[in-house]
Formats: C-alpha cells, structure tokens, sequence
C-alpha cells in the first residue's frame, strides 16, 4: 500500500468484499498512506450476496464501524448487488439505502441485473438515487468486448457485459474501466473517458476512476495513460504523485 499510494490517489477495495479487515490492518492502512489518499471500499458480500439486503443492514454498519478508523483516508463505499438481484427486489433495494447511513459516509451503487439498464427501470432507479444522494458506480466493459481478440480467456473470474449508463445522480461517481491489454485498444474509449470525467469535474462532480485489466500487470500504464490524456484537457488537473518520483512521463506512443 505504501508503494502504490506514492504513486496514485485512491484505490478500490475489493479485498473488503471477502473479508472484513481488523483493526490493526486499517491501522497500517493509515500509517502507510499520505493524506488526501482515499480508499473506496465495497461492501462485503455477507450483505449484498445474500439474498435481501434489508436483513443485512446492521452488518453494514458494523462494516461502517470498522472502516471509521481509516478517519479522512476513507472515501465512498460501494455496494455491488449480484446479477441475480432485479427491479423485482426494488423495495428492499430503497430500504436499505434509506437505512444506510449515508450522512457518515457516500455510498455507491452497481447493478448487473440486465433489468436494471432497461429504459422505465433504469429512469426509475436514477430517480432513487438521486433523491437518496446515493452515487452510481459506472461499469465499462466495452473494451474487452468489442477488441477482435478475447482478452479474458484464461480469467477466472470474467467482467458482465452490460450496457454503459453515463449518468451521475449524486455529487460523485465511482468508474470500474475494464482496459484492454493492449494500451492501443485502449486509446478511443480513453479518450471520450478524459472528454467526459474533465465535463463532470467542470460541474463539481468528484470522480473516482479505476482501471483494471484481465492482465492486471497493464492496469497501471493504462491508469497513467489516462491521466495524461485527463491532463491534456486542462492545465488545472493535478498531476499524479507518480510524476513526483521522476521525470514527468512523455506522451506514449500508440500506434
């Protein structure tokens, strides 16, 4: 955590999602970042991978509890419902979120039901959120689908192809960008990404942008390549902490 924090600005946990960690390791989180550094965790799966979400909310808090500790380090947490979750589960869906205590702490959501992204749900579920001031958590998946090879054939665990929903129905918005491999593959989705994050920070939306990859040995050139793209849009955008360690990297040559 030491290295990585020196070099970006938030990370994803997903390690919460299996595993609750104890209080002496969000201790060393603290001790091993600087300030300003975030940490977005997801909600473990003892409470959105159980069926209603509703029966699980004090595990939720007590999770909040636990995370408490990481004090201005912590940043949103998200919670990502199974695709086996639907519209049909709605009122348990509004429940928790109203239970939630969202006053302490943004909360995010993803859904990968295919119900969600159709038109009168996905109008209706935005609606939810944006009246709640629950953040949505953007899925692209785009890359790793519509590239000529299959990026993910020997991935244990393969990302859902769903449609991509540009909205942001609170004041921030968590991106899960699935790269390819390949930084060239890349370049067109990058870039539409850099047009769209720098729009949304014009507005005063706070954005959080993850990049993975099958590969994950890629993720970190492609988050780099990222912000220099996010860069190039505006001298106001802060350069990494990762340009402070050497010479700022020149423009990577793509094709």
């Amino acid at each position: 955590m030491r290295l990585y924090s020196r070099r970006l600005t938030a990370v994803e946990g997903n390690t919460t999602f299996y595993a609750t960690p104890d209080q002496t390791t969000v201790q060393r989180w603290v001790a091993e970042t600087p300030p300003g550094f975030k940490f977005c965790l997801k909600l473990p799966r003892a409470v959105t991978h159980q069926g209603l979400l509703m029966p699980r909310i004090s595990q939720s808090i007590a999770f909040l509890e636990r995370m408490q500790g990481l004090g201005d380090r912590l940043g949103p947490c998200f919670a990502q419902l199974p695709p086996s979750y639907s519209p049909e589960q709605l009122e348990d869906l509004v429940g928790f979120l109203n239970a939630f205590p969202r006053e302490r702490i943004d909360l995010a959501l993803e859904v990968r039901h295919a119900d969600w992204f159709r038109e009168a749900d996905a109008r209706n579920l935005e609606a939810i959120l944006s009246d709640l001031g629950v953040g949505r958590v953007l899925l692209d998946t785009r890359p790793i689908y519509e590239c000529p090879d299959n990026p993910q054939l020997t991935s244990e665990r393969k990302k859902p192809q769903l449609p991509l929903q540009l909205s942001t129905p609170a004041n921030f918005s968590l991106i899960r960008y699935i790269s390819h491999p390949d930084l060239a593959m890349n370049q067109p989705y990058l870039s539409r990404w850099a047009e769209q994050v720098y729009g949304w920070l014009q507005q005063g939306i706070q954005v959080y942008f993850f990049v993975h990859c099958p590969i994950e040995a890629h993720s970190p050139t492609n988050a780099r390549h990222f912000q220099q793209l996010l860069e190039q849009q505006a001298a106001e955008i802060p350069p990494l902490p990762w340009n402070l360690l050497e010479p700022p990297p020149t423009q990577l040559a793509l094709f």
